[in-house]
């Protein structure tokens, strides 16, 4: 490759207005912090446009000026599977791939699919709330397998994964990889653990694989679609241009479940749901952003590894008690104040009030995490160093770690 052809495209410090555009992410601070004048790095939304490639072809769908039902066709099922073979290993094959309205609405289906009132659903939290909220929302009963915690890393307990499995007659184990939002890109081997386990068990895995386009030096991100066909059988597989490209909205989702028997259950309770045709605009994001969002992403993912970099340094230099957990992918920075010793409620109080940062707080991923804070990195430059110049002010005001 020449040196033009490396040269960076597109620009990600450019800053984009998004007030009132009713964004969740900027529009709602009243409604749910009770006042709008917060920096929010919480909910997991880019502050980054799409490329004018991928825009194109979203503008040309709408200037058609017609939208009505629509089904994944020979090209949506080629994008699919060109994107997952050529970036991460493992071909798709269309009779296994369902259509949803986003992953959290596709984790409720498989919740209502594999269990029935009451059954035991495990998840390893720290992690991404709404799966406990699923499992309960819809009658059944919550186990949770804590992530081991040390020096500033996280990993998974086996021996009190699988005992917490027979204890609890478990019926269905709900994966985050990479985690959400601790960072870990699980490795083969603890994916081949997980996976070894839950078979001995009859469990079945509910993987939740979003994030998995963004991922950092000297990690790999492992599907589970590449373990083997034994690892498959009891397999449900969640994907989603939704993080790697900000099309949330569109709320667009591919459910990959090779087994036939549990294709059919999941069938059924989508069918339960009222839930048959997809968005169409959300199938043209997929299309467009699988087929011409290659070299986009290469450089977004560069991108906020350079926001990491300056969050690390940050914190090592100005928040010398704070430990920043390392992330090997996801978007999200995992921030550990607990050595300052503020109660719970002082370090909310110093961080909305304060700092005037809107971050999603530890405490909404478990009770054991209520003294860590999530920061959302996918942002301009210049957001990022706003962001964290707040905080160090605020936290300059308090001697009470000294």
């Amino acid at each position: 490759m020449d040196n033009k052809s490396r040269e960076q495209r597109y620009d990600f410090d450019q800053i984009v207005d998004r007030r009132g555009t009713s964004c969740l992410k900027y529009d709602f601070g009243m409604e749910r912090k009770g006042r709008d004048d917060l920096l929010p790095l919480w909910v997991a939304d880019m502050d980054l446009a799409l490329p004018q490639e991928i825009l194109e072809d979203l503008h040309k769908r709408i200037d058609h000026g017609i939208f009505g039902y629509t089904d994944p066709d020979a090209t949506y099922h080629a994008a699919v599977d060109q994107w997952f073979s050529d970036r991460h290993g493992y071909h798709v094959d269309p009779e296994t791939v369902t259509v949803g309205c986003g992953i959290v609405y596709g984790l409720a289906t498989g919740v209502k699919a594999f269990t029935e009132p009451g059954d035991a659903i495990l998840i390893q939290q720290p992690v991404y709330y709404p799966f406990r909220e699923v499992i309960e929302d819809n009658g059944r009963t919550f186990i949770n397998a804590q992530l081991h915690y040390e020096g500033g890393r996280y990993t998974i307990d086996f021996e009190a994964f699988e005992k917490k499995i027979v204890e609890n007659d478990v019926k269905v184990f709900i994966l985050c990889n990479p985690h959400n939002p601790v960072g870990r890109v699980w490795t083969r081997k603890e994916l081949e653990q997980l996976g070894d386990i839950c078979l001995a068990h009859g469990v079945v895995i509910m993987d939740d694989e979003i994030h998995c386009d963004f991922v950092y030096e000297g990690h790999t991100f492992t599907s589970f679609m590449t373990l083997g066909p034994r690892y498959q059988e009891n397999l449900v597989l969640y994907t989603s241009p939704s993080k790697t490209f900000n099309v949330a909205g569109f709320q667009p989702a591919n459910i990959i479940i090779p087994n036939e028997e549990l294709k059919k259950r999941y069938r059924r309770a989508n069918t339960a749901a009222g839930y048959s045709q997809g968005n169409i605009m959300g199938m043209e994001a997929v299309k467009a952003c699988y087929t011409k969002g290659g070299r986009w992403v290469d450089e977004l993912v560069s991108y906020i590894a350079g926001n990491i970099a300056y969050v690390r340094g940050f914190v090592k230099k100005n928040l010398p008690k704070a430990v920043f957990v390392e992330p090997e992918g996801t978007y999200l920075a995992w921030i550990d104040f607990s050595a300052y010793g503020f109660t719970d409620e002082e370090l909310e109080h110093i961080m909305v009030e304060e700092a005037k940062l809107w971050l999603d707080s530890g405490k909404v991923f478990g009770p054991a995490t209520a003294q860590f804070e999530r920061f959302n990195l996918a942002c301009p430059r210049s957001t990022v160093e706003q962001a964290f110049a707040q905080l160090k002010d605020a936290m300059d005001r308090h001697q009470k770690w000294e």
